[in-house]
C-alpha cells in the first residue's frame, strides 16, 4: 500500500492525484455543508415516512399523514363546481339577452365559452376564430344565416346540413350542370366577378347578368346580395367562402360544394352551447 503523503507546506494530507508538480490536497468538507447534508438526509427520511413517496408494484406508500395530493385537487375541484353551479342554473335558465346584460353571467359564459370553442371549434375556425377555405371567419360581419345571438345559436346548436339533427339548417345550391351550357356557366361566373372586381372577358358580363336573373336571383337576390332566411351567401362583397378566382365560381355553378357543421347541441348540452353563442357573439362580428 502505497505511503500517504502529507504536504509539507500545510501538513495536510493529500489525496495522492498530481497535474504537473502539484498535489491535490485532501481538506475535510466543511462542518455547515456536513450538517446541512445530514439534515437533508433526515428530512428525506421523515417526508418518505409521512407522505406517500415510495413507489410499489400497483400503487405507493400512504404515509403516515395519510395527505393525498390527488385528494386535494378532487375536493378542489368539486369545490370549484359547487361554486360554478349557481352560475350555470342562472345561464341555464336566462335567455341570451339576459345573459349578456348581466355582467357577471356575460363574464362567466364569454370565458367559458372561449374554453370550448378552443377544445371544439379550432379545428375548423382556427385559433383566432379566423376560419379558412370551406370555413367561416367568424370575426367579421358576413353571415349567411345572420348575426345576431339567436340566430348565432340556432346556427351551432343544430348546426348546418347535420342529418342527424331535425332542426339543422339546410340550404344547397343546385348544380347547373344541365341547366346551362358551359358557355352560358363562364358568362354567370363573369357577371358574379364583376360585381366586385374585373372579369377575364368584361364582354360576358352583360349576357351573364340576364343569366342570373333568370336562375340566381330567387336565392341570392336581384343584386346579388343574398338571403339570410335561405342561407344564400352575398355575391357582392368580394368575401368568399369556398371559392377563389373567376375558374373556380364555375366549377361551384356546375358542381357546388356543400360543407357540414355539427350540431353541438347533444354533444355539449344547453349550456354550453349558450357559452359558446356569447363567446362568439362578443368577438366582434356579430350584430
Amino acid at each position: 500500500m502505497a505511503e500517504k503523503h502529507i504536504d509539507e507546506l500545510s501538513g495536510i494530507e493529500t489525496t495522492g492525484h498530481e497535474w504537473d508538480g502539484i498535489r491535490e490536497l485532501n481538506n475535510p468538507l466543511p462542518r455547515w455543508w456536513l450538517w446541512t447534508f445530514y439534515a437533508c438526509i433526515l428530512w428525506a427520511i421523515g417526508y418518505a415516512i409521512a407522505y406517500p413517496s415510495i413507489p410499489l408494484l400497483t400503487n405507493a406508500t400512504k404515509g403516515l399523514l395519510g395527505y393525498s395530493s390527488r385528494a386535494e385537487f378532487a375536493a378542489d375541484l368539486d369545490g370549484a363546481k359547487i361554486a360554478q353551479g349557481g352560475i350555470l342554473e342562472k345561464i341555464s335558465t336566462s335567455s341570451l339577452e339576459d345573459i349578456v346584460a348581466d355582467p357577471q353571467l356575460s363574464q362567466f359564459a364569454t370565458a367559458g365559452g372561449a374554453a370550448a370553442f378552443r377544445v371544439n371549434c379550432t379545428p375548423c375556425h382556427g385559433t383566432g376564430a379566423t376560419g379558412g377555405r370551406g370555413y367561416p371567419n367568424l370575426n367579421d360581419d358576413d353571415w349567411l344565416w345572420g348575426g345576431d345571438i339567436n340566430a348565432l345559436y340556432q346556427t351551432i346548436a343544430h348546426g348546418i346540413r347535420d342529418p342527424a339533427d331535425g332542426e339543422t339548417r339546410i340550404s344547397e345550391m343546385p348544380a347547373f350542370t344541365d341547366m346551362l351550357k358551359p358557355d352560358e356557366v363562364r358568362q354567370v361566373a363573369a357577371y358574379v366577378v364583376g360585381l366586385t372586381g374585373t372579369p377575364r372577358d368584361p364582354s360576358m358580363v352583360e349576357p351573364g347578368k340576364q343569366l342570373f336573373a333568370d336562375n340566381c336571383v330567387a336565392c341570392h337576390g336581384e343584386k346579388a346580395e343574398g338571403k339570410r332566411d335561405l342561407g344564400a351567401p352575398s355575391l357582392a362583397d368580394a368575401i368568399w367562402l369556398k371559392v377563389h378566382g373567376e375558374a373556380e365560381i364555375a366549377r361551384q355553378i356546375q358542381a357546388p360544394k356543400h360543407g357540414v357543421m355539427p350540431a353541438w347541441q347533444g354533444r355539449l348540452g344547453d349550456v354550453a352551447v349558450k357559452q359558446l353563442t356569447v363567446y362568439i357573439h362578443s368577438l366582434g362580428g356579430g350584430e
